[in-house]
């Protein structure tokens, strides 16, 4: 880790900078994934589970046996959790529904604006080291609370070629039956491109490593969207004398395990709980079983010493973490000074870890300063808004000189007379 005591302000836009990837052959492998995704269909899925992931399976889709064998081979303790996150996120993703509001800007003219859920959607759910069930919660629940008609998920196959029960239970438990044996770069090409089985979609969604990442941006060349540029997890941690080292350095080690790209960031006002919490970290380091893995994210991290929180919060501006953890007690007096964050956890006790799997918030957030001018998940990224305007006669006559004023004063005459010639019908009738 990084130790840095009071930086001056001109070092600040080279302790921000995250890791960087490399990038150079990047860019023709996911190309060349493409196009053989394109050419080969499931033949070239099967041919790259193999390539990659190191296991030959004989069928890219999950049985409906498989879905319903899954229920049998966890726990009831997980399965009570799982309904209890499913529930939360649930709830806080129906209050993002709003009522459809007309508005009339001129007498005659009524506007409003309506949602309709994106068709088709793809969802990728990373199955390596750490199979995130909890991910399929947060993307397939809003996907149907929207209304999407077609849900595809995606995820890599173990080396026995078989899918994490947990992720099969609750892709059922949201009502997702199309999942499909495969990971990385091809699963993206195939949600694109679509195969003998998997179906071409409209929006891909999900986190993944590096590869996942550069798959998703080269998918926006066939006029798929996205849901963000997502990269590594991160989180920044302010913490001013009243925080509690064994939380902070919990917290950021629950960031570092995610994969030696990862990074986090400390930033405290107390030199006491600065030190305090660099041993605890430390301390607690020693005893995870993914330490490896926080180890080499550590070795990417800071842990900064500066003057105030104003200062603090400054910094984390810049920075834009994924998540941001005020670990303080009077964090109300701060919220308003956020500026970019993907979700922040408010006191001592609001852990991070709440937000990845049960408080009810979408843990799918922007990544690598992406939080600058992107949000994270919500109702809102599996729709699309149309605008509607209806104008009554009255209505017309109202606005018609404005539009022709402005029409002529562009040259674009045509649009002019598509107002001319209406109200000229009108002033005949009468």
């Amino acid at each position: 880790m990084k130790i840095n005591k009071y930086p001056q302000r001109e070092a600040w836009p080279e302790l921000v900078k995250r890791p960087v990837l490399q990038r150079e052959k990047l860019t023709k492998i996911i190309a060349d994934i493409f196009t053989e995704v394109e050419k080969n269909g499931d033949q070239a899925l099967l041919d790259l589970n193999k390539k990659f992931d190191g296991v030959e399976i004989k069928s890219i889709k999950v049985s409906e046996k498989e879905i319903e064998n899954a229920e049998s081979l966890i726990s009831n303790e997980l399965k009570e959790a799982i309904q209890q996150a499913k529930d939360n996120i649930t709830k806080f993703h129906t209050s993002q529904i709003i009522a459809v509001e007309k508005v009339e800007t001129t007498k005659g003219v009524v506007c409003w604006r309506e949602n309709r859920a994106i068709e088709k959607v793809g969802i990728y759910i990373p199955g390596g080291t750490a199979p995130l069930f909890s991910t399929v919660l947060m993307l397939a629940i809003p996907a149907q609370l929207a209304g999407c008609k077609e849900i595809v998920l995606c995820t890599p196959p173990d080396k026995n070629g078989n899918i994490n029960p947990a992720i099969l239970y609750t892709a059922k438990l949201c009502g997702i039956t199309e999942i499909f044996k495969t990971g990385g770069a091809q699963a993206v090409a195939a949600m694109t491109l679509g195969t003998e089985s998997i179906p071409n979609v409209y929006k891909i969604f999900g986190p993944g490593n590096q590869y996942v990442v550069a798959a998703k941006e080269f998918a926006q060349n066939y006029n798929v969207s996205i849901d963000m540029p997502a990269g590594p997890s991160e989180v920044l941690v302010i913490a001013d004398e009243k925080a509690i080292p064994e939380f902070c350095a919990a917290d950021l080690l629950s960031q570092a395990e995610h994969g030696s790209d990862s990074q986090v960031i400390f930033l405290s006002t107390d030199e006491t709980i600065f030190n305090q919490t660099i041993e605890e970290t430390e301390k607690q380091l020693k005893v995870l079983p993914r330490n490896e893995l926080a180890k080499e994210a550590l070795e990417n991290s800071h842990f900064i010493l500066l003057n105030t929180i104003d200062e603090a919060l400054e910094f984390s501006n810049l920075y834009a973490p994924e998540h941001l953890i005020l670990a303080m007690e009077d964090f109300e007096n701060y919220i308003p000074k956020i500026q970019n964050a993907g979700s922040v956890f408010l006191g001592n006790y609001s852990c991070e870890s709440a937000g990845d799997y049960a408080s009810g918030t979408n843990h799918t957030l922007p990544t690598n300063g992406f939080a600058k001018n992107y949000s994270g998940v919500s109702l809102d990224s599996f729709v699309k808004k149309i605008t509607f305007q209806n104008l009554s006669q009255k209505g017309l006559q109202n606005l018609g000189k404005t539009i022709e004023i402005m029409a002529e004063a562009e040259g674009l005459f045509a649009h002019k007379n598509a107002v001319s010639v209406r109200l000229k019908q009108e002033n005949e009738r009468i």
